[in-house]
Parts: C-alpha cells; sequence; structure tokens
C-alpha cells in the first residue's frame, strides 16, 4: 500500500497528465472537496470525476509543486496552478490540504490565492 505522499503525489502527476481514470484511482468513493474552511465542492467519486473531466479539457492545466508537508494521515502541498480561467489564461496559488485514509484521499481542502492572469 502506498503511503499518505505517494497517494497525493500519484493524483498530482495524473493531473498533470490530464487522466481522469489515473486521478480517480487516488480517491475514496464517497471522497469530499472543500474551498476553505467548508465549502463543498463536490461529494463522492461521481462530482470530484465530473468537475475534474472539465478541468483537464484545459490544454495548459498544471499544478507545480512548491511545497509539501507530511504528518501521519496529512499532506499539505503549496502549488502554482496555471489554468485557463473564464476570464482568460493564468495562475493561481493554492494550498491543498489532503486528508488520507486506507489507501484513499478522503477529504481535501483548497485555499485559493488570487488569480494572476497571463498577459496577451
Amino acid at each position: 500500500m502506498m503511503n499518505p505522499q505517494e497517494i497525493v503525489q500519484g493524483q498530482l502527476e495524473a493531473y498533470n497528465a490530464r487522466d481522469v481514470e489515473a486521478f480517480m484511482t487516488f480517491w475514496a468513493d464517497d471522497a469530499r472537496m472543500y474551498e476553505h474552511p467548508s465549502k463543498l465542492l463536490a461529494s463522492g467519486a461521481s462530482e470530484i470525476r465530473e468537475r475534474h473531466v472539465a478541468r483537464f479539457a484545459e490544454a495548459n492545466l498544471h499544478g507545480k509543486l512548491i511545497n509539501r508537508m507530511v504528518q501521519g494521515g496529512w499532506v499539505i502541498d503549496q502549488e502554482l496552478v496555471t489554468r485557463t480561467f473564464p476570464e482568460g489564461p493564468g495562475t493561481i496559488e493554492v494550498i491543498a490540504i489532503y486528508e488520507v485514509g486506507d489507501g484513499k484521499i478522503v477529504n481535501a481542502w483548497f485555499v485559493f490565492g488570487p488569480k494572476k492572469l497571463s498577459l496577451a
């Protein structure tokens, strides 16, 4: 069984490959995603999949790991995410807090920084 750091790294690699099937192997069936602290973004594997199918259609999508901390079943990543927002392409800093249990991500909270749009 993979440790929490390997699980979170695996889902990041699948995210960057825009491979929804591989990405979903790291998430529990009843996992939840939140905008920190408690705004529910997706509940359950089907909603997480649906959210990421749309996201993975973005050709410039990439999460660059800046820093990672691990404590037991908790993994906290600082990332710089490149994507195409409704307003146009750009980046956003994200703090991602993952709770891992039984070999899967069971909960995730995201703290979003300000969007920085690319100059055209």
